[in-house]
């Protein structure tokens, strides 16, 4: 022990300049990562490349782990081991540093590849396939760099495979080419499934499939017709686009003019609130949960209604204040079961918690009502084509009466747009999607454009 002590002491600077070296390497890891995804972060927010997060979750922790195998290296080099130690030792990290380099390739083609075919109903079926082709490439170069560092032979390895695509070339020879331009025709986008065309050779009818050999249409008369990719690439087509179905009752869109009007009812406590909820109409309800979604349409997600600002405010009920605002409008189809909800949760917690403070002078809550006018509009869809294009240029007044209006004041249960759609389009599945919205945690703005891109996905 007393011999190892002196050694150490004797050669303190041998250990010392690796150690320094390898924690000089990681620092500098941990500093250039910042920087260098601080960049990159800047540059795709430029660029508007949606792949971002996913390189960034990919080489987040192997980034690190490069510097601290690059350190481990010169750690090593500057040691005092034999060379010949040295060299296996380069050996070992320079394998583990690929390693790592071709797990994060790996990994990132893998999410890179869902990401973006899984939108592609083309290739969706392949992404199994062009998967484990990635994973096999990347495994072979990677290998064949492995054997170089340790100086093994390549040229056999290298031979084998050349002899093994050419065989694979071969074989599918017939079929590459409708690969090829199946590949061609997806990426393209010129025509989708759901498209109504007509070739120069005489076939017409609506795509139902697109896979990697061939197109099937189906024709007016309700027969299937299979057209190699090959011959649909080389063929003069003409895409009518997908007919859109005409509406039985056309859309007229309306909009809304509202004021606000003092009733010179007031509550002063919990329980004069409880009492004068119980007597207010509809509109009052109506104006106090709807009134800053109509004043502030640009905040997101919903706010606090009146009731709930004001108990937590100026009474100090903050934990009823929070029990009022979690109430969900959306859960509700009418005004009166909203305000029932708002009574319940009010004298529940009266019961549970007497306290009859009342509001400090000049704070007391009053009862206002929003009166309404309805005006119509110029506008009138007869398909969803037309729908979409009015959804464009329509205030968000005309949204808010269509959406809000229709679902509360009116008592349909539903907005007007998925009644339309479902009555009059026959379309419930679209009718459905749009209905299950939940108008409160968007912006107006932001709704009418979930509203467009939802219709846009379903008559593409």
């Amino acid at each position: 022990m007393t011999e190892l002590i002196q050694w150490l002491f004797n050669n303190w600077l041998l250990i010392v300049i690796p150690v320094l070296t390898f924690l000089t390497a990681y620092i500098v890891g941990i500093w250039l990562r910042r920087k260098s995804f601080d960049a990159f972060n800047r540059w795709s927010l430029k660029s508007k490349w949606f792949g971002t997060q996913l390189v960034i979750e990919t080489f987040r922790n192997p980034f690190l782990h490069w510097f601290i195998l690059l350190g481990l290296y010169l750690a090593v080099y500057v040691s005092v081991l034999d060379p010949e130690y040295k060299l296996i030792a380069g050996r070992i990290v320079s394998t583990l540093f690929l390693i790592s380099i071709m797990l994060a390739i790996i990994t990132l083609c893998e999410k890179l590849i869902k990401f973006y075919l899984t939108k592609r109903e083309l290739f969706r079926a392949q992404i199994p396939l062009m998967v484990n082709i990635v994973r096999v490439t990347v495994i072979i170069v990677g290998l064949l760099i492995i054997l170089d560092i340790w100086g093994m032979p390549t040229t056999p390895l290298i031979l084998l495979l050349a002899a093994a695509l050419l065989v694979a070339v071969f074989a599918l020879r017939d079929t590459l080419p409708n690969l090829f331009y199946g590949a061609n025709i997806a990426w393209s986008e010129q025509i989708k499934k759901g498209d109504f065309i007509e070739t120069e050779t005489g076939e017409s009818g609506y795509i139902t499939a697109l896979n990697w050999r061939n197109t099937e249409i189906k024709t007016l008369e309700g027969s299937l017709t299979i057209i190699p990719n090959t011959v649909l690439a080389r063929t003069r087509v003409i895409n009518y686009g997908h007919p859109l179905k005409k509406a039985s009752s056309p859309f007229h869109f309306y909009t809304r003019l509202t004021s606000k009007q003092l009733t010179g009812l007031k509550a002063n406590n919990l329980q004069e609130l409880a009492e004068l909820l119980k007597g207010a109409s509809e509109s009052i309800i109506y104006y106090h949960t709807h009134n800053f979604l109509e004043e502030h349409n640009y905040l997101t997600p919903e706010p606090a209604n009146d009731f709930a600002l004001w108990v937590s405010d100026s009474l100090g009920h903050e934990i009823l204040g929070e029990r009022l605002a979690s109430i969900d409008a959306f859960d509700y189809p009418s005004l009166d079961a909203l305000k029932m909800r708002l009574i319940g949760v009010i004298t529940d917690y009266m019961a549970h918690n007497p306290d009859d403070r009342r509001a400090p002078s000049g704070e007391a809550f009053h009862f206002i009502r929003s009166k309404i006018v309805i005006l119509p509009t110029s506008y009138i869809a007869h398909d969803l084509r037309e729908f979409i294009e009015v959804m464009k240029k329509i205030t968000i007044d005309s949204i808010f009466y269509h959406i809000f209006e229709a679902r509360l004041r009116l008592k349909k249960g539903s907005n007007d747009f998925s009644a339309w759609i479902e009555d009059c389009l026959g379309d419930k599945d679209l009718a459905n999607k749009i209905a299950h919205l939940d108008p409160y945690t968007y912006t107006l703005e932001g709704l009418r454009s979930n509203i467009i891109e939802i219709v846009e996905k379903h008559t593409l």
